[in-house]
């Protein structure tokens, strides 16, 4: 038996888990100029990060919908992914005064982590 719902959870679980060494290696590339550099750098992909996590909660949680409703969850999850990330990044710039340049390395490295994840789908 074929069930769409298992595949896409796998699929976002890879991409998660792709993200998540993503942030870890980058903020390790960060580290020799200082711990603020690369806590800077994980906040920035966790960031993205905890969005992928909350999109695919949103996205994968309510079980076999019509298609109306799949296409809804969908949709908000990706709002609410972006929500996250820039309450995220906001609050590493403004409260944590964190430095912005590694920040968006980490976005970019995460980002790219979840394409790269999506592209080798093996």
């Amino acid at each position: 038996m074929h069930d769409p719902l298992s595949t896409g959870r796998r699929l976002a679980s890879r991409a998660i888990a792709w993200q998540a060494g993503a942030t870890a290696l980058t903020a390790l590339a960060f580290f020799p100029l200082g711990a603020r550099y690369a806590l800077a750098a994980a906040v920035g992909g966790g960031a993205v990060f905890a969005g992928a996590v909350v999109a695919a909660w949103m996205a994968l949680g309510g079980g076999v919908q019509p298609a109306g409703a799949a296409i809804g969850r969908l949709l908000a999850g990706v709002m609410l992914k972006w929500v996250v990330v820039f309450l995220m990044l906001g609050l590493g710039l403004a409260v944590l005064r964190l430095p912005p340049l590694p920040m968006l390395v980490g976005v970019l490295a995460a980002t790219l982590a979840f394409v790269l994840a999506n592209l080798l789908k093996r």
